[in-house]
């Protein structure tokens, strides 16, 4: 059976997604703290994340179980180089079909759009942009002050797992032109220039990774439209986008809400951060038939039933999570969306998974 074959036949079988396909591209970095000596309870602790979620092919974690993750290795490690060692024993498996999609793109540009478009998928804590200018195309990273000390960590994890992630795609070395970094040097700076091979700068202020244009003609040695395009549509379900006619404006509406905990932006903070006005965007919504609460409540939806799924908080503590005021809202809510209380849909569950308590 070739690679291609098996990539395809990965595709139906989603139990061929892999481990990390929940929590993917993290699972390298557990898997380092694990040879440090550390357990996967002390990993886990205070972020809501459980075996069955690990282990679970289409759950996905949020932002803030995320950030608790990496304050837990922050605590924990002594290793000043646990970032950067856990990002260069990536696999392409890690990242599950987020990988394969990539892995199987015509070009190292059609890559980086569908990586950048579905993102999410990849398990950063980071907001990416993507751009083209005429003497670079351009990653940056957005809204990096919020995450304080846990900056460094990050970037040196994210930054070093997409290097390694890029040169198994393109199956060869992959330099930049130079990466920007807004913090100080740390003492073990030399290590990135052997990780990266170009230069770096920090407390520049901006978190970016420049790299020449010619990069983005590079064909992938693996191209397959076929399985690119099964891997895209895995990917477009994993994230709840219906199909490519989904406006843009509501995509970028729902990966926002998506990462917010506890409070939603309100309708004016969502154009604000949109650079828009409040009235041009209720106006671009009505264009499309939506409403800015509608897609709140989707979101909601969505949000409740990956906690409902894949953690043990409590129905308190999820309708906390989800912003409602009162628990009774949120049961009230869940029931008009489902048809069922949330606790109907975890007895489900169970039985679903367990058919002995039937």
């Amino acid at each position: 059976m070739t690679q291609q074959h098996r990539f395809i036949e990965a595709c139906y079988d989603t139990s061929a997604l892999g481990q990390g396909t929940v929590i993917q591209g993290l699972t390298s970095l557990i898997d380092e703290m694990l040879r440090q000596g550390h357990s996967l309870q002390e990993l886990l602790q205070g972020t809501g994340i459980t075996y069955t979620v690990l282990n679970n092919a289409t759950s996905q974690i949020a932002q803030h179980q995320k950030l608790q993750l990496f304050q837990n290795i922050l605590r924990l490690s002594k290793d000043p180089l646990t970032g950067i060692k856990a990002g260069q024993k990536q696999r392409l498996s890690d990242f599950g079909i987020y990988g394969y999609a990539l892995y199987s793109s015509k070009n190292f540009k059609q890559a980086v759009e569908l990586g950048i478009r579905h993102i999410k998928l990849a398990g950063p804590v980071l907001q990416k942009s993507f751009r083209i200018e005429p003497d670079a195309a351009i990653f940056e990273g957005k809204e990096v002050i919020a995450l304080g000390k846990l900056l460094p960590l990050i970037c040196e994890f994210w930054f070093s797992s997409m290097q390694t992630l890029i040169e198994s795609v393109l199956e060869g070395p992959f330099q930049a032109k130079k990466l920007l970094l807004p913090y100080p040097a740390p003492e073990h700076a030399d290590e990135y220039q052997k990780v990266f091979h170009c230069p770096i700068e920090f407390d520049t202020g901006v978190l970016q990774w420049h790299f020449d244009l010619k990069w983005l003609e590079v064909a992938c040695p693996n191209a397959n439209p076929m399985t690119a395009d099964m891997c895209k549509s895995f990917c477009e379900r994993m994230l709840g986008i219906e199909d490519d006619e989904t406006p843009e404006l509501i995509r970028t509406i729902r990966l926002i809400l998506m990462d917010q905990v506890d409070n939603f932006p309100t309708a004016q903070e969502m154009a604000e951060r949109l650079h828009l006005s409040k009235r041009t965007l209720y106006r671009r919504l009505a264009d499309h038939n939506i409403s800015y609460q509608d897609i709140i409540d989707t979101t909601r939806r969505r949000l409740a039933d990956e906690y409902l799924q894949g953690t043990t908080l409590t129905i308190d503590e999820i309708a906390a999570r989800l912003g409602f005021s009162d628990t009774s809202n949120f049961r009230k809510a869940y029931r008009h969306w489902t048809g069922m209380s949330p606790n109907e849909y975890r007895i489900q569950l169970d039985h679903a998974f367990n058919p002995s308590l039937i």
